[in-house]
């Protein structure tokens, strides 16, 4: 009986339609920055000017909410990245070869991998040094990301033979919109199997 009362007490008090208040953005301190910048290095790689926009998003937003002051975020933002950089948590080459080789085991053309490096902020030797790496250690990058990319979406070899010349078209223009050159596109797709495809690529290695 007394739970029904209560109950019924708590439903009275409580007003229709009224949500309980969001919780606004955490006051900046220096503390509570370094803490969040940890935690996200912790959790991503990334590069030095991914990092300053994260760390700068959270200064403006307690800037708006709290008033605090946005130079002395910044300050501090910029602190913590001269001593981050200094310790190795922060490397952009280390960021830009790791980020290059993932995105070409995904298939991407090293055009599209320069591309998405600059988005990301990395400087123009780094991105370069990057490519460099991949050009050294794979005969031609190109096609091996190429060969990546059909594979995973089963494209060319991978499609039942009797689909393959309905979508060859379709197939050839999403190789192109992903950087990939026509010569390049119509190998990959025009191969007559999966292991035919293998086979190209293992005598590019040699």
């Amino acid at each position: 009986m007394l739970c029904r009362m209560t109950s019924s007490r708590q439903d009275e008090t409580r007003t229709p339609g009224k949500r309980r208040p969001t919780r606004g953005p955490r006051r900046i301190t220096p503390s509570y920055l370094e803490n969040a910048a940890l935690f996200y290095l912790g959790r991503y790689a990334t590069s030095t000017a991914h990092f300053r926009r994260i760390l700068m998003n959270k200064v403006r937003r307690s800037a708006r909410f709290h008033g605090t002051d946005i130079e002395e975020g910044e300050k501090i933002v910029e602190d913590l990245i001269r001593r981050y950089r200094k310790s190795g948590l922060l490397d952009d080459n280390r960021y830009a070869e790791a980020k290059a080789r993932h995105l070409h085991g995904r298939g991407m053309a090293l055009r599209g991998i320069q591309a998405k490096l600059r988005e990301k902020g990395i400087e123009a030797d780094a991105i370069e040094e990057a490519v460099s790496k991949l050009r050294e250690s794979t005969a031609r990058p190109d096609l091996a990301a190429a060969a990546a990319y059909v594979r995973r979406r089963r494209f060319g070899p991978y499609r039942p033979p009797e689909n393959r010349s309905a979508h060859f078209k379709k197939d050839l223009a999403a190789l192109g919109r992903s950087g990939f050159s026509y010569g390049i596109a119509r190998q990959v797709l025009e191969v007559a199997s999966v292991d035919a495809l293998e086979a190209l690529l293992a005598e590019e290695e040699i």
